[in-house]
């Protein structure tokens, strides 16, 4: 280890002399931060002089090695770093540290993890002590003394043989080891053999049922190798094996598109398990309406590229809409839970019960990842369940009753005294807590000052007032919290700070007063089971708080109608005719190993404390791909869920690489030439042609993007092996809706208040919210509608079948030659031309150059840009049609960059800037400069354009104008 600390120290420090010679370099350089690097090497230097500390030096090492900004760097641009460096001679020399830093740091943990296994003997002897002085055992021990009592008492062995004769196992390709062993000994013809891997099953004895494409329990010590080794050892005594391979869950359409996706990935690998039984089906796929849909993330973009951080933010909203589409406009049926299959199947129209929605993960670096989504569908008042979210305490209404409770029984702690007078309970503003600590000191329980009490100006008594009246109420409490139960305390608490309501009127109002009556049921259960005290409460639920344990409370029974959210491990068994996949960004696995198991050995591996011991270390990749093997199948079981309809997410522009819903990208995405020529989708709004709401720069759709339709895979439907996905249209979702804040659901305000009140004070409510809608309607509305030329433009190309009365932008020419495929091109490159022919004179082409350079500067553009810009400007300015503009400027009858507008039949101003107009013989020619490489994507939205600008120019001036494009 010394000799490895050695080497990497020298590397660090012969680097830190080579960036350092460099002095101040330019960031765009080279994207490295160097200045851990720096500051190491100095430490180094500075200890040099005394005696070495190893071990700080290693953890520092480890740590640089950990430092994502300096192990990856990213190349930037020119050929030098600095002074006398070059950018390549700095890349070549951190490229060669981080070698060694990762190699130090794998041997270090290595060596660390050896140590943490000696260190953790104590603390895991010290556990089975306690355990036995408690007479206590865990699951794992339930399940090694039960397999020590059949394997080695050859009398409990038989006596058990005898009483089971028939057993019957399914799911069994999630039992571990143990199980396996248990359940073979059982079912042994030979009572004297003890050898699982031995026996021979009585004739009868034992059914196992198990499906290897759904296991997916690794982390519960689930070994599909062990189901593997038990099924060729059955094989092998005569078993007969049968491969069903009928499903009477999901339509064909969906069958289909699942066998294509896992197949391939299914293959029967060294951690794959056995190759893949293809589904066979046993329904019918419904003619009127999808079974699979595509949705498309609105906005997936972050500055520049697709972004975890946008389709976080923007899926939930797109799926809170689709939900809400589908329950309440679509109009689609499903068929009910248990009805027969076949032609007499009874369909019903979906309901929210009927959905769910799955996720991979609840949790992420302790981020609530299902939480937006819960309120996608609150806004759109879709009663929804959250199945086993693990945010319980991280809810601030459950924070608040935890600080409250804890300012009970604490009256001294100023924090949650302090927390409890601020927050929603009582929500004292800060002005006055501060006043109040000006005049009498810090707000306690015990200590009101008697002339708040009583005494006193009146002045004083009512601007502290409500400061006096929580804090005696928290003395009442706290002097009875003993006296009385917990729950008792609690409903106290809220009855006199009418929590119920406050709570009721949030954004997500069911779900957080269900979570404050779930902690009174804690209390009421607190004091069932024994609880000792109210501090023993209070201190419970502060341990769970440290620990994130405790899952939300369900605001739906199980059978109640809603909307289910639950993580696929939850789902296993399950079965849903909707079935919504969600949080695509959470990875398909994650990187490295954590265990490594080998049965011959009597060996497991663990990762301690982040650290991997070298047994893992060397089987490391077979390990990564077992992982990668489960998570595919985590996919598979995802998707096998759904009867009737399946949602996936997508991106509108290609596949985002690495996502767990991955696995089903082949099959939902079409080949790249089929993915802009879609059919008309049944039963679903009419869509546009574009499956992106907004790109960076308001780019347009590409050939790689697939455009809003139905697109076949491999066949027609009725050859029996093809099937057809819709891609949803995301501008047909009513996105961006905010939940109402208010009054939101009034049966929850109305206990133990007359009826009569309660319906007069409702229906004041409904008339006044019926008032303000009115009202914000009117607002809405706009006195002049203005929309641009190329809005309308893509408009009217993105509606399916629309009249071409603005302009008939087919019959549009296009003139010049397309530019070289290595010329460069992009928005920045279009505006630099742009500007050159808005500015370059028409008679004077030889000037350009000079201007490009202005230009260039004034965009950014780089010199390549500038000296391509150039020549194409050039160029237009000698083609014929400029030459027929030179001379109309002679009469005064041309135009460059003018701004048109016009009303349109339907009363909308349209607006925009012409390229080029002139006049000649009484009529006008219109042109719209195009630099693109390719038109024919976007061709009939340009030509629709130009025409609009025709249009206008016709109407404004009473001649005729003639559009065209010019490709420069």
């Amino acid at each position: 280890r010394e000799a490895q600390i050695r080497t990497a120290a020298q590397a660090l420090l012969a680097f830190a002399d080579l960036t350092a010679q460099a002095g101040d370099q330019r960031h765009d350089r080279l994207y490295l931060d160097t200045r851990p690097a720096r500051l190491l090497a100095d430490s180094i230097r500075a200890a040099a002089a005394g005696r070495p500390d190893d071990d700080g030096l290693e953890a520092q090492l480890v740590e640089l090695s950990a430092n994502r900004d300096f192990m990856k760097p990213r190349a930037g641009r020119g050929p030098m770093y600095g002074k006398g460096v070059s950018r390549e001679g700095v890349l070549e020399r951190h490229a060669e540290l981080a070698r060694l830093l990762r190699t130090f740091r794998t041997a270090a943990d290595a060596d660390l993890a050896a140590c943490l296994e000696r260190e953790l003997r104590a603390p895991v002897a010290r556990y089975e002590q306690l355990k036995a002085a408690a007479g206590a055992l865990d699951f794992l021990d339930l399940l090694l003394r039960a397999r020590g009592l059949i394997r080695d008492d050859a009398g409990a062995r038989r006596d058990f043989q005898r009483r089971f004769t028939r057993i019957f196992v399914d799911e069994f390709q999630d039992t571990d080891p143990l199980q396996a062993e248990l359940l073979l000994l059982l079912a042994a013809d030979d009572p004297e053999e003890r050898d699982w891997e031995s026996t021979c099953p009585r004739r009868g004895a034992l059914f196992v049922v198990g499906d290897p494409k759904q296991s997916i329990y690794r982390f519960r010590r689930a070994d599909l190798d062990v189901y593997a080794r038990v099924r060729r050892q059955l094989e092998a005594r005569g078993v007969p094996v049968l491969q069903l391979a009928s499903s009477f869950r999901g339509v064909p359409s969906i069958q289909r598109c699942v066998n294509r996706a896992f197949a391939p990935r299914m293959d029967g690998g060294p951690a794959g398990g056995p190759p893949y039984v293809p589904l066979s089906p046993t329904r019918g796929d419904p003619a009127e309406q999808p079974a699979l849909v595509a949705l498309p993330v609105p906005r997936p973009y972050g500055w520049r590229r697709v972004s975890a951080a946008a389709i976080e933010q923007s899926l939930p909203d797109a799926v809170g809409a689709f939900v809400r589409w589908l329950l309440y406009e679509s109009g689609w049926t499903v068929s009910e839970s248990g009805a027969a299959a076949g032609a007499g199947e009874r369909r019903v129209p979906i309901r929210p019960h009927h959905v769910c929605v799955l996720f991979r993960r609840f949790q992420h670096y302790r981020r609530d990842m299902a939480r937006p989504y819960a309120d996608a569908l609150e806004a759109r008042d879709v009663p929804h369940l959250l199945v086993g979210g693990r945010s319980f305490h991280e809810r601030e209404e459950v924070a608040t009753i935890r600080a409250a409770l804890a300012a009970i029984e604490w009256p001294d702690d100023r924090l949650s005294v302090f927390a409890t007078l601020h927050g929603s309970l009582f929500a004292i503003d800060d002005e006055t807590l501060f006043a109040y600590f000006h005049r009498y000191g810090v707000p306690r329980p015990f200590r009101v000052p008697d002339e708040l009490r009583g005494g006193g100006s009146s002045a004083e008594r009512e601007r502290f007032g409500p400061i006096t009246a929580a804090l005696e109420l928290l003395e009442e409490l706290h002097r009875l919290r003993n006296a009385r139960p917990v729950d008792v305390t609690l409903d106290r608490l809220l009855e006199a700070t009418r929590a119920h309501a406050g709570f009721a009127m949030r954004q997500s109002g069911r779900q957080a007063l269900a979570n404050v009556l779930q902690i009174a049921e804690m209390a009421r259960q607190h004091d069932q089971s024994g609880g000792l005290s109210f501090r023993s409460f209070v201190e419970h639920l502060l341990e769970e708080a440290e620990a994130g344990r405790g899952e939300e409370a369900p605001i739906l029974e199980e059978g109640a109608e809603g909307v289910r959210l639950m993580t696929v491990h939850r789902a296993k068994g399950l079965e849903f005719p909707v079935v919504v996949l969600a949080d695509p960004t959470c990875r398909l696995q994650r990187p490295g190993a954590d265990r490594y198991i080998d049965p011959q050995r009597g060996l497991c591996a663990l990762r301690l404390a982040g650290c991997a011991p070298w047994d893992l270390i060397e089987h490391e990749q077979e390990e990564v791909q077992r992982e990668e093997a489960e998570a595919v199948r985590v996919a598979y079981v995802a998707a096998t869920r759904a009867r009737d309809l399946l949602v996936a997410p997508v991106i509108g522009d290609g596949p985002r690489e690495g996502g767990w819903t991955g696995p089903l990208d082949d099959a939902v995405y079409p080949p790249m030439g089929e993915r802009r020529e879609p059919e008309t989708a049944p039963a679903c709004p009419r869509f546009g042609r574009d499956s992106v709401l907004q790109r960076p720069d308001g780019d347009p759709a590409s050939e790689a993007t697939v455009a809003p339709g139905l697109h076949r895979f491999g066949g027609a439907p009725e050859d029996g092996g093809g099937y057809a996905v819709v891609w949803w249209d995301p501008h047909a979702l009513d996105l961006g809706v905010d939940a109402r804040f208010g009054i939101r659901q009034e049966e929850l305000l109305s206990k133990a208040v007359a009826d009569e009140t309660v319906e007069r004070d409702l229906q004041r409510y409904r008339d006044w919210r019926e008032r303000r809608d009115r009202t914000r309607e009117r607002a809405a509305a706009p006195s002049l509608a203005v929309e641009t030329v190329t809005r309308r433009a893509a408009a009217l190309t993105a509606a399916d079948g629309a009249e071409q009365g603005d302009g008939e932008g087919a019959a549009v020419e296009v003139v010049g030659r397309a530019p070289d495929a290595d010329r460069p091109s992009g928005p920045r490159f279009g505006s630099l031309v742009h500007a050159l022919l808005a500015v370059a004179p028409l008679d004077r082409p030889a000037g350009v150059e000079e201007l490009a350079v202005l230009q260039g500067r004034i965009l950014g553009a780089t010199g390549a840009e500038v000296e391509a810009a150039a020549a194409a400007a050039s160029a237009a300015l000698r083609h014929p049609l400029l030459e027929r503009a030179r001379t109309a400027a002679g009469r005064g009858e041309c135009r460059r960059e003018a701004p048109v507008a016009g009303h349109h039949d339907d009363g909308t101003l349209i607006e925009g800037v012409v390229d080029l107009a002139f006049r000649e013989a009484g009529a006008w020619t219109v042109v719209d400069f195009k630099t693109d490489h390719e038109l024919d994507a976007d061709l009939d939205r340009y030509r629709r354009q130009v025409a609009l600008y025709a249009e206008l120019i016709a109407r404004a001036t009473g001649e005729p104008a003639t559009p065209l494009l010019l490709r420069i």
